[in-house]
Formats: C-alpha cells, structure tokens, sequence
C-alpha cells in the first residue's frame, strides 16, 4: 500500500461538477493499493499518518500532528501510484490490485483512518473521474510505501 500525503491549505474532490468531498487545513491522501496488501498495512499506515508531525508548532518546527493542528483529512484513491515506467513511455498498473481487492480495502482505509483520528476523513469516489484542487502547504509532500518499514 502507498500514500502520497500532501500538506495543504485547502482541497477538494469533484465528480461529475459536484464538489464531493472537500477540507481547508489538513492533510491530502492519495492511496493506492496493490493485490498483496492486508489490514496489517491500513493499521500501520493509518498510525502513521495520524502521528505524522509536518504542521508547525509556535515557533515554526514541524512538531505537530494534524490533530494537534485541528485540521483535517481527505483520502483520495489513486492507482496510479503503482505505475511502472521501466520499459517504454506508457506506463504499467499492473501492481495495482484489481477494484474487487483495492475498494474493499479502501473502504476499510477509511474507517480505520477515521477512527485512529477520532473524526470523519472526507473521501473521494473510488473508481470514478475525479477533478482534484488543492493548495499544498509548504510545500509539504511525503511518499510512504507500507512494504518499505524499516
């Protein structure tokens, strides 16, 4: 599983011309999933994410987490992480686990993300075509691969 986290002033998710899922402050996540994940990686992940210390304490050190920072957090889904560009110009998603395998498990993402944080985590619509806005703050840009821990 990997998350591109972004820190960000504001973000929003529209489908379809309808701003679906939307925050100020907080944290911006693009999850992607391959077929070899478990709940043992959203677990991991998810702690981590709700521990990250990337916002500014009051003498401008990143010390603090999001909650700390009061501010929020939207999950995007995001296949593409997995993109492979070893060979020629197109890439490949084959790591990328198949919607039967990577919904569930964003889903379950979601709520175990929103329950490390104590608060709903505003969400895209898996699978669908997705319009993403977004101020990063910083800029603040972290990628985390949960098969790469140590």
């Amino acid at each position: 599983m990997r998350v591109l986290i972004q820190r960000v002033q504001r973000c929003s998710v529209e489908v379809e011309g309808k701003i679906i899922g939307k925050i100020d402050k907080g944290l911006a996540v693009l999850l992607g999933v391959e077929e070899t994940d478990t709940q043992e990686d959203i677990d991991w992940l998810c702690g981590k994410i709700s521990r990250l210390r990337i916002f500014d304490d009051e003498n401008g050190v990143m010390n603090l987490d999001v909650q700390q920072a009061e501010g929020r957090v939207i999950v995007i889904s995001q296949f593409t992480l997995f993109a492979s560009t070893k060979k020629g110009n197109r890439p490949s998603y084959i790591r990328s686990a198949p919607e039967p395998i990577s919904r569930p498990m964003y889903e379950k993402f979601l709520a175990t993300l929103s329950s490390a944080l104590g608060a709903e985590v505003e969400h895209g619509e898996f699978g669908a075509d997705m319009k993403v806005s977004l101020v990063n703050d910083g800029p603040v840009t972290i990628f985390i691969d949960s098969k790469n821990r140590e």
